[in-house]
């Protein structure tokens, strides 16, 4: 927008687009507008090109008149902002009569032979009403926007009075009855919460509030239970520690929430982010190629001090006691060969830049031609050692955190500690809660190396809180086991622990999906997969959901979904990297498996309280549509099953098929079963959930053995016949995938019907 004819100062004055929904909302208007004022830069036109223009200038003020009833409506609920947003609306409204006024040239066009016809010829009317038009409109929506924030901050400050409600009350019937009505402001808060993430331009607010957003939902169990143990235990130290600190954890992310929205300057913002050593190493190459550009910006002294202080950062790999001799060997020479190629180019440098006066123009033209040959070798070399030094530490990083993972799979720590609780055994409890403590340690410190090596500020900002997460919940579960060896036959004090040995379980997971990223952005992967938008339109599959009532699910629902939906993301992953293997991407078995894991995590989101799924509702058609595509997939495994030449790999492939089959059908008919009342809605929830992964466990071993199976194909050219051959056994299916496209086509999955469907589904749900 700021390149559009109509960009101006007015247009810009302060008014800084934040949201997706709020740029999305202008660009249509811009274009119009933009149509108008080109329209002058060409004298001659056509009647038929007349009578467009005129029809867009009635079509943006008409749509104007529309929008600004609705900024006048939101004026009215909104008293504090009614003489800001009456003035806006004012303003374009005016600027919408204007423009039409421009653009109307009467019932007819009249035809004159002594000039051009033009629709306007007050040009410059028409860019001052733009200007005006434009600035008007952005100025309208920040004002709604600063309405959707002020609806955050009142949820939160809602939470915030229930919260200290909860902390005070003294009996169960109380804590049942303020934590049913916590419970309901908290899903309130998520849901304002995920459409202002979702909603966000900034990636790192939006890996920030994303951060925020998953303590508040895993603090929310938490708070239950250890609150219920500092209930039935209200003399136990250990159990108002475990339950204090929860409290306090939960005010720290809905206060790191309304810094976000509010764009407030937090004492702790500038340490969210500490230099990392991948951007370091990238600064330092950046400023060694500008040596190219000019030989004096930036200075070798300089290049030479960003490089030491790179080095410098690397001691927080060096001096780790987890860091083997062989890889500190690794790093440290490295870091000495990148010294080293500084000096070089240092050396290199002067001989470029400084010529002896006696000699002749003739040889300072020949060693200047030299000279720059060498610095191009010393740049080449030292950008070289800068990137092996960036590869040797990715390297430590990921293979540390990855055999992390893998020891701490076992939970060999929480079991020993679930158990020495319940006997009561509180030396055994301090025993196992040290071995507890140093897996904490290491995890911590290993998030610390992600972060240097993560490669994206959002990821960064992922990896600084997977180290806080486990740096606070470590000594949790050790105060909720000393609880329990306390008092080894409370119930509550056992579910308490194990709400903590979850979490941290939990986290574990989402490390090992944070380390995958942060390998796709290293080598180059992110970004590349197709995201795969699925939901339906209305029409066929809204016509079996008639009787059925929209609602979101609570947050002690959102709780016991949180494991079901945590799965569903792993599978989906697990089916992502599985396709990477395939060198065909286009072949259906590949494609189909891509949208079943898509649509698999929108239903991951849902449990989140995130994504475009909003309601039961739209989850249960997100099932309906997945059952369909993986019933698509069925057929392209029989398709798939005639180009195979050995009877056992064709019984292989449809014995997977026959697995694919009844679940696909199974999630179908559950999606289309009406249901009737919350516990049931939620059960049928939680069926879709559970089918859906039993889905993606069978496609991840179809991938497995299709992709086996096709590679065994092609370098066994000589039994299966010539490569054209088998080229030909693929196009003779090439029918079936056409029928297969057109059904597709008419259940309406069309980009366009469906970019409009999701439109008017954000617009309701806004409303």
């Amino acid at each position: 927008m700021a390149s559009s004819p109509c960009g101006n100062s007015n247009f810009d004055s302060g008014l800084e687009i934040k949201t997706r929904s709020v740029e999305q909302t202008l660009i249509p208007l811009v274009s119009q507008i933009t149509t108008l004022i080109n329209h002058k830069d060409k004298p001659k036109k056509s009647e038929g090109t007349q009578a467009a223009v005129h029809r867009v200038g009635q079509a943006v003020s008409v749509a104007v008149g529309r929008f600004v009833t609705v900024g006048e409506a939101i004026a009215t609920e909104n008293q504090e902002l009614k003489d800001e947003m009456g003035q806006a609306c004012f303003e374009a409204r005016r600027a919408g009569d204007t423009i039409a006024q421009l653009t109307d040239v009467g019932p007819a066009l009249p035809s004159r032979s002594d000039g051009p016809v033009t629709v306007f010829s007050d040009r410059t009317g028409m860019v001052k009403a733009a200007r005006l038009l434009l600035s008007s409109v952005t100025k309208v929506l920040v004002l709604a926007d600063r309405i959707v924030i002020k609806q955050i901050i009142t949820s939160r400050n809602k939470v915030l009075v229930t919260l200290d409600h909860l902390e005070r009350v003294s009996t169960f019937q109380e804590f049942v009855q303020i934590f049913s009505q916590f419970g309901n402001e908290m899903v309130e808060f998520a849901h304002l919460t995920g459409d202002r993430q979702n909603d966000l331009k900034d990636e790192k607010k939006k890996a920030r509030m994303a951060a925020a957003r998953a303590v508040l939902e895993k603090c929310t169990m938490m708070l239950l239970t250890a609150s219920k143990t500092c209930l039935r235990h209200p003399d136990c130290e250990s159990a108002r520690i475990n339950k204090d600190a929860v409290f306090r954890r939960m005010r720290c992310a809905l206060e790191q929430v309304i810094e976000i929205v509010t764009e407030a300057r937090s004492c702790g913002e500038n340490k969210m982010l500490p230099a990392s050593i991948y951007n370091a190493i990238n600064n330092f190459k950046s400023s060694v190629e500008c040596l190219r550009e000019n030989l004096n910006s930036p200075s070798p002294q300089s290049i030479g001090s960003q490089l030491e202080a790179l080095v410098e950062r690397t001691e927080d790999f060096t001096d780790s006691a987890y860091t083997s001799h062989e890889q500190r060997q690794a790093i440290l020479g490295l870091c000495q060969l990148a010294r080293q190629e500084a000096q070089q180019l240092v050396q290199a440098w002067a001989e470029a830049v400084l010529f002896p006066s006696h000699v002749s123009l003739a040889q300072q033209s020949v060693q200047a031609k030299e000279a720059t040959e060498d610095m191009e070798v010393a740049i080449l070399k030292t950008c070289q050692s800068a990137s092996e030094l960036r590869r040797e530490l990715h390297k430590v990083a990921v293979v540390r955190a990855a055999d992390l993972l893998k020891v701490h799979g076992e939970q060999l720590p929480l079991r020993a500690l679930k158990a020495a609780g319940a006997e009561g055994n509180l030396e055994a409890v301090a025993e196992y809660s040290r071995t507890l403590t140093e897996q904490k340690e290491q995890l911590v410190e290993t998030c610390r190396l992600l972060c240097h090596v993560s490669g994206t500020e959002p990821l960064e900002i992922t990896c600084i809180h997977a180290e806080e997460t486990f740096h606070v919940i470590g000594p949790q579960i050790v105060s909720a086991a000393q609880t329990l060896a306390l008092h080894p036959s409370s119930k509550i004090a056992k579910e308490n622990l194990e709400v903590f040995c979850e979490a941290w379980e939990s986290q574990l997971c989402d490390m090992a999906l944070l380390l995958r990223e942060i390998n796709d952005v290293f080598e180059g992967r992110r970004g590349d997969k197709r995201s795969y938008v699925s939901l339906p339109r209305t029409g066929k599959h809204t016509a079996n959901m008639k009787t059925a009532k929209a609602v979101k699910l609570d947050a002690e629902e959102q709780t016991s979904m949180a494991k079901q939906g945590l799965e569903l993301r792993l599978l989906s992953s697990d089916v992502d990297a599985e396709v990477e293997k395939w060198e065909e991407q286009e072949h259906d078995v590949v494609r189909q498996s891509q949208s079943l894991a898509s649509m698999a995590h929108n239903m991951y989101l849902f449990t989140r309280g995130e994504g475009l799924l909003k309601t039961t509702v739209d989850l249960f058609h997100q099932a309906e549509v997945l059952s369909e595509e993986g019933l698509q997939l069925c057929s392209s495994l029989r398709t798939f099953s005639t180009q195979l030449v050995e009877e056992e790999e064709k019984s292989v492939v449809m014995t997977e098929m026959e697995k694919m089959l009844p679940l696909c059908q199974q999630l179908q008919t559950g999606a289309r079963s009406p249901v009737q009342g919350k516990t049931a809605t939620f059960q049928k929830v939680d069926s879709s959930i559970q089918t859906t992964r039993g889905i993606l466990t069978v496609v991840l071993s179809i991938l497995s053995i299709c992709h086996k199976l096709t590679r065994k194909y092609k370098s066994e050219r000589s039994s299966l016949g010539s490569l054209q051959d088998w080229r030909e056994r693929q196009d003779a299916s090439t029918p079936v995938k056409e029928e297969e496209t057109l059904n597709k086509d008419s259940n309406g999955f069309g980009v366009k019907s469906l970019e409009q469907h999701i439109v008017g589904l954000n617009l309701l749900e806004s409303k």
